[in-house]
């Protein structure tokens, strides 16, 4: 399993807006290949949104950085920082952190 945190400087909509605008977006992750989950994050005091995604393996967590990059980058984003982590997955349990497996 590999873990995909991405955030970038965002002007909004922010809270219930953002839910309602971006539904379909957010359904349409669901079918990207590898994804096993998203966490949505926004900070609209510091004007920052993202996500935390779990993916199946690097390839897949790659291949989607990519994508939601250069979606993100038609959408008026100019940088979107992207990291990929290795999950401890023994100590993750401990702390009851939704992985599988």
């Amino acid at each position: 399993m590999k873990l995909l945190q991405v955030d970038f400087e965002f002007n909004g909509p922010f809270g219930e807006e953002m839910s309602n605008a971006l539904v379909d977006l957010a359904k349409s992750i669901n079918y990207e290949p590898g994804m096993i989950w998203k966490i949505w994050t926004e900070n609209q005091a510091e004007k920052l949104a993202g996500g935390v995604y779990l993916f199946e393996d690097q390839h897949s967590a790659e291949i989607y950085l990519a994508m939601h990059s250069a979606r993100l980058k038609e959408m008026g984003v100019d940088e979107v920082r992207g990291v990929i982590f290795d999950v401890n997955q023994p100590l993750t349990t401990i702390n009851k952190g939704p992985i599988n497996g």
